[in-house]
């Protein structure tokens, strides 16, 4: 009986012993990088919270960096899910940022640039490449909301996160693995996923770091090293790279960039589910699928966890955890602001364009719409952003700003199949100081179209900024008859205009997607023209020269997704003018009139509006509307052409800049269109556009006796037409195109493009 006693009470001394064994047993989870691969991690997570088996511990690289991090911060497997396949992480990965960050007051205006060179005035040709191919902008602030709040509120001790975690990064100096295990939660996570030439690498205590992959791309070993748990599961993705070929570049790359890892646990206690997936690093699109394969790899071996792991913790256990952790996590409210790497001038101006003096305290939002408004400003290349608490419910924001290199080449223009191409080349020095500068000199060369512009912009620092531009330009189009393809003669020019303009522009921003821009200018007009078709190269021009001043207001807004050819968006301008001069025409040896000599005043106000947007914006469908309206008081001039060559045209098409139309050229009209858009494939769309024209009032010339006047009211409406096969190329659009131009002795204009139909501003026109 005594022994029965004794055997019962031992037993139950063990069984009580491997209980507190079990409770105590701690679990480690190793997360492997993969880029979009890599996000299986998350399905991983995923099946072992359905079946209670506890995390106790986190390691993580590169993709697994930033899973492990999120999990580790106090989100939940199904959180993480939702973020990835939200569009702020698919902004965060392409390099893209929303249509309402972009801030149109600091961005260039348009050019025909097809390519741009970043250049130092020391050592051109080895820092002119660039380090990165797209903007980690919307990631780095992403990161700092999701992770970087959590960091600071623990004191940047990782063992204090929801989870104890370590991430690993590439000292690419000393070639060796960083562990972190403190400092900014945000900014280790981003160094450890810093895949080379694709994300702007980090400097962190004056080493630079990229991929933890590079060297250690499955980091058991820190698991290990740095928690000792009783039981290690391990999720990897990857795999070493194949060995190098004889023939085979990117193989030889591969292997002196990565050093091979191991990818094996360090201890018996252990089990490495290996998800099996057909998504590709890059292939970021398929987050579902990548996910789904994480978890249904995880149920096959969730029997096998379970055998060494027995202790659970139920989801509501988890929740109310996740609950109590993320309560102590203050919001993101910033009440001072740092600046590292910069001079005292420099970081003035930072501060002064990041914070007001009366504001305490600013939130996220605000914080938002600074950051991304600074990022846009020319001199400024690269921001990193880390908080540091301040008091118990605020922070210190520290930007680690980098200056944009002092030049920049721009190189571009117009090719085609018509004898209209046009090359383009631009140069602009930046200057970041206690103001910010950019002086530009630029020019647009060509049989059909020559010009030259110089502009200085100078920008005081303030949260609502103002810059002023003083500029010069000279303009010259040559109209000869250009329906001819590069196959056909060329007729001696029929029309010649030639300008030279000066004056200052204010611009001020109202919110970040529009600008409003005072323009005062004066100008000095020629045009050289036959007020007949039959003329030959003995014959002399009429000419009309007009001199004055100009004085305009435009409200501008604009959300396009492209400079040209846009598929997404919105447009609306809305200018008001008024111009002052004085005509000069004179006959020329065809004029149908007699000889003359007349000189005229010439004083109106111009109205214009113009608006596209995209109604229907799917991924293979995009239906635009566009729409300009014109009322002009403009009054005649001394003969028909003149009086035509000064009215405004209407020319929504691109390649109607490039012909002379005087159909679609009127006092005040109004024009609207529809664009359809089929995207074919990633970068090839379907373009057609259709429009109407109705003038209010047109120009008539009574060929009797070459006099002229307006018409009766809503006579000489038109449509055009353009279809085109668009490749929206790395270096700009490639495309084949028909124009409908129904009025024309030729109706139907085709031709092969590359490049972008974008001239400087005219002067009044």
């Amino acid at each position: 009986m005594k022994s029965t006693s004794r055997n019962i009470s031992l037993l139950t001394f063990v069984l009580l012993l491997l209980c507190s064994t079990f409770a105590q047993q701690k679990v480690g989870l190793v997360l492997s990088g993969g880029g979009a691969t890599g996000l299986a991690h998350i399905g991983v997570l995923k099946a072992l919270e359905e079946k209670g088996i506890p995390i106790d511990y986190i390691t993580g690289t590169s993709a697994g960096a930033l899973v492990g991090s999120m999990y580790a911060s106090g989100f939940s497997p199904e959180e993480i899910e939702n973020y990835v396949l939200s569009e702020d992480f698919q902004l965060m990965i392409t390099g893209k940022i929303k249509p309402n960050q972009h801030f149109l007051f600091r961005e260039e205006e348009q050019n025909a640039s097809l390519i741009n060179l970043l250049f130092t005035h020391t050592n051109i040709l080895k820092k002119s490449l660039p380090t990165n191919f797209i903007s980690s902008s919307y990631l780095d602030f992403e990161m700092l909301k999701l992770l970087g709040t959590t960091g600071a509120s623990c004191n940047n001790n990782f063992d204090s996160l929801f989870i104890p975690f370590r991430c690993v990064s590439s000292d690419i100096t000393n070639k060796k693995s960083i562990t972190f295990s403190e400092g900014n939660l945000n900014q280790a996570v981003r160094s450890s996923m810093t895949f080379p030439f694709y994300f702007s690498p980090l400097k962190i205590k004056g080493n630079l770091l990229f991929d933890g992959g590079l060297y250690n791309n499955f980091p058991a070993d820190i698991m290990y090293k740095e928690f000792s748990p009783d039981f290690i599961i391990g999720s990897n993705v990857s795999n070493n790279a194949d060995a190098p070929m004889e023939d085979d570049l990117i193989s030889q790359v591969v292997n002196m960039l990565v050093s091979h890892s191991d990818f094996s646990l360090p201890c018996e206690i252990g089990i490495i589910i290996q998800p099996i997936s057909k998504v590709n690093t890059f292939d970021f699109e398929e987050v579902k699928q990548a996910i789904s394969d994480g978890y249904n790899s995880t149920l096959k071996y969730l029997d096998s966890i379970e055998v060494h792991v027995e202790r659970k913790i139920s989801k509501d256990e988890l929740l109310k955890k996740r609950e109590i952790f993320k309560a102590k996590i203050n919001d993101l409210n910033i009440e001072s602001i740092t600046s590292s790497s910069l001079s005292k001038e420099q970081a003035f101006f930072i501060k002064k364009s990041f914070i007001n003096k009366k504001e305490k305290v600013i939130n996220s939002d605000i914080i938002e719409k600074r950051y991304f408004r600074l990022y846009n400003s020319q001199q400024i290349d690269f921001i990193y952003p880390t908080i540091s608490k301040k008091t118990d419910s605020t922070y210190n924001l520290n930007l680690e700003v980098r200056k944009a290199k002092e030049f920049k080449l721009d190189v571009g223009g117009h090719f085609s199949s018509r004898a209209i191409n046009t090359g383009y080349i631009g140069i602009s020095a930046k200057k970041l100081g206690k103001v910010a500068s950019v002086l530009k000199l630029e020019s647009y060369f060509g049989k059909f179209y020559g010009s030259a512009k110089a502009e200085l912009t100078i920008e005081t620092p303030s949260v609502h900024p103002v810059s002023i531009s003083p500029y010069f330009v000279l303009n010259r189009w040559d109209y000869f008859h250009n329906f001819a393809t590069f196959f056909e003669d060329i007729r001696p020019s029929f029309l010649i205009q030639k300008e030279m303009y000066f004056g200052f522009k204010f611009n001020h921003p109202i919110k970040n997607t529009a600008v409003s821009i005072l323009d005062l200018r004066g100008f000095n007009l020629e045009d050289d023209y036959y007020q007949t078709t039959n003329y030959t190269n003995k014959d002399t021009t009429d000419k009309t020269f007009f001199n004055g001043f100009s004085s305009s207001w435009q409200f501008l807004k604009n959300t396009l997704n492209k400079k040209q050819f846009a598929s997404s968006g919105h447009y609306f301008s809305f200018k008001v003018k008024y111009i002052n001069g004085t005509e000069n025409s004179i006959s020329g040896s065809s004029s149908k009139n007699s000889p003359y000599n007349i000189i005229k005043l010439h004083s109106w106000i111009n109205i214009n509006s113009e608006v596209q947007t995209f109604l229907i914006d799917h991924q293979n469908f995009h239906l635009g509307f566009h729409a300009k309206g014109v009322l002009n008081s403009q009054s005649l001039y001394s003969n028909y052409t003149a009086t035509l060559l000064a009215m405004t045209a209407f020319s929504p098409i691109a390649d109607a800049e490039t012909y002379f139309l005087p159909e679609y050229r009127s006092p005040q009209f109004v024009g609207t269109g529809l664009n359809f858009i089929f995207s074919l494939k990633k970068k090839i769309d379907l373009r057609i556009d259709t429009y109407y024209y109705q003038p209010f009032v047109q120009l008539n010339q009574n060929i009797d006796n070459g006099t002229f006047g307006y018409s009766k009211p809503f006579k000489g409406q038109a449509i055009l037409a353009s279809s085109s096969i668009i490749y929206h190329s790395f270096f700009g659009p490639i495309r084949i195109t028909l124009n409908y131009f129904p009025q024309q002795s030729n109706p139907l204009a085709f031709q092969f493009s590359y490049g972008y139909v974008i001239f400087n501003d005219r002067a009044i026109r």
